[in-house]
């Protein structure tokens, strides 16, 4: 094996945990979720073809090992919203609270999207990747793919008030 991705793994960490967390919705599930998927990697590294991103091949395993995960689950914990973590570590002041209601503003827009749609407005507008990428990854059709994320930014743009898509800040991009 001529590449090692062990040092660029590590370096996904903030990413994977990211996107981890769009799905689970919880952050010790989001916590399990980026191991699991940290240990697939490494045991299936001989599958990542050198050239290629490894963002999106790990953002694929992700995907699958939620997938599988949600198929077996047969009953849902309770669910902790972010409002309710106190541990949560943050900066005072006014400009901190307003940052902080906006973020939770949007977090649950977010969450209010079907599963489908926060996936795709997730890999798109939170971590950058290109339409095909998106679409690569989540083994889906890069049409559905720019629906998914349409119909997701119009709704989000609803929930938060901003009016019509057409004056929202853009978001992501065709690359």
């Amino acid at each position: 094996m001529g590449v090692d991705i062990r040092l660029q793994l590590v370096t996904m960490l903030p990413r994977l945990r990211r996107f981890a967390v769009s799905l689970a919705r919880d952050r010790d599930l989001a916590d399990d979720l980026v191991q699991a998927t940290c240990e697939r990697a490494l045991r299936a590294q001989a599958g990542w073809q050198p050239g290629t991103r490894l963002d999106s091949w790990l953002y694929r395993i992700m995907q699958n090992l939620w997938i599988d995960d949600m198929r077996k689950r047969t009953s849902h914990g309770d669910e902790v919203a972010i409002e309710d973590r106190h541990d949560l570590v943050g900066e005072e002041g006014a400009r901190s609270a307003e940052a902080r209601l906006a973020a939770a503003e949007v977090l649950r827009a977010l969450d209010a999207l079907p599963d489908e749609q926060r996936s795709v407005v997730t890999l798109v507008c939170v971590e950058d990747l290109s339409y095909r990428e998106v679409a690569k990854v989540l083994e889906i059709p890069l049409g559905t793919v720019m629906s998914r994320l349409s119909r997701g930014r119009l709704a989000l743009a609803r929930q938060l008030g901003l009016g019509e898509a057409g004056r929202m800040p853009a978001m992501g991009g065709m690359s």
